[in-house]
C-alpha cells in the first residue's frame, strides 16, 4: 500500500489503500457532522458557504470558512511536499509520515473533545480546521502516490466517475476493458468503505463519544503497521535467499 509509487502500484495496492483510508474518512466525516454539524472530509460545500457569507457581507464568518478551506489545501500540499521530496530516499517513510501526522491531528481532536471540550464556538472552529487539515493530508497522500487513481474523501468526483463508467459499461467493448474494470473495482471499494466507515462511526459514537477518533487512528495505524511488517518480512526472505546462494557457491567450489 505504502511501498510503491505511481506506475509501480497494482490494482490490489490501490484497493487496499483506498478501502482502509476511505473507511477512516467516512468515520471522521460522519462524526464531525454529528458533533459539529460540519463536513470535514471535503470542501465542496465550504466554497458555497464562503460565497454566501461574502455576498451577505459577513466578513468574520467568511474568514473562518476561508481558513477551513486553506487547512484542507494545506493538508494536500503537506502530503505531496513530503512525497516528492523524500520518496527517493525512503519510499515507505515518505508515504507513512503524512499518515502519522494525520493520526496526531485526530488523536488531538479526540483527546481534547473527550476531556476538555466546552462546546464553545471558538473550540468548534479550531477542531473543524484540524480535522480538515487531517483529511487534506489523507486525500493528498492517496492521490499523490496512486497517480490520482485514489481520492478517498472526494466523493463528488468519485460518484461522477462511477456514473460515467456505468454508462460506458452499457457497451460490450468497454465491459471487457481491463483498465476500466480495475478502475470500477477501486471506485466501488472506496465508495462502499466510506459509507461503511460512516455507518460504523455513527453507531459507535453513541456509545463512546469523542473516543471514536481513537478508533480512526487505529485504522490508519493498521496501514502503517501492516506495511512495516511486510517490509521486515521481505528483508528476512531476501537475507535467507542470499545466505543460501552464498552457501551454494561455496559448496560448488
Amino acid at each position: 500500500m505504502l511501498r510503491k509509487h505511481n506506475k509501480y502500484r497494482t490494482v490490489k495496492d490501490n484497493i487496499q489503500l483506498g478501502g482502509l483510508t476511505a473507511f477512516s474518512a467516512g468515520m471522521v466525516n460522519v462524526t464531525s457532522v454529528i458533533i459539529f454539524f460540519a463536513f470535514t472530509s471535503n470542501v465542496t460545500g465550504h466554497y458555497a458557504i464562503l460565497a454566501e457569507e461574502i455576498a451577505k457581507g459577513n466578513w468574520h464568518e467568511a474568514l473562518i470558512v476561508f481558513g477551513w478551506i486553506f487547512m484542507f489545501f494545506f493538508g494536500n500540499f503537506f502530503s505531496n511536499f513530503i512525497v516528492i521530496n523524500f520518496d527517493r530516499k525512503n519510499t515507505y517513510l515518505a508515504h507513512s509520515t503524512p499518515l502519522l501526522v494525520e493520526i496526531l491531528c485526530l488523536f488531538a481532536v479526540g483527546t481534547y473533545g473527550h476531556f476538555y471540550y466546552a462546546e464553545t464556538l471558538a473550540e468548534t472552529e479550531i477542531m473543524v480546521g484540524i480535522m480538515l487539515f487531517a483529511m487534506g493530508i489523507q486525500n493528498g497522500l492517496t492521490a499523490s502516490i496512486s497517480n490520482f487513481s485514489v481520492k478517498t474523501t472526494h466523493l463528488t468526483g468519485l460518484t461522477t466517475d462511477i456514473g460515467l463508467l456505468a454508462s460506458m459499461f452499457t457497451q460490450k467493448r468497454f465491459r471487457e476493458n481491463k483498465d476500466l474494470i480495475a478502475k470500477k473495482n477501486v471506485l466501488l471499494t472506496v465508495a462502499s468503505s466510506y459509507l461503511s466507515g460512516g455507518i460504523f462511526a455513527g453507531v459507535i459514537y453513541l456509545k463512546v463519544g469523542f473516543l471514536v477518533f481513537y478508533m480512526v487512528c487505529l485504522v490508519i495505524g493498521l496501514i502503517i503497521g501492516y506495511e512495516y511488517y511486510k517490509l521486515k518480512f521481505t528483508k528476512i526472505i531476501r537475507r535467507k535467499r542470499n545466505v543460501k546462494r552464498i552457501k551454494a557457491i561455496v559448496s560448488s567450489e
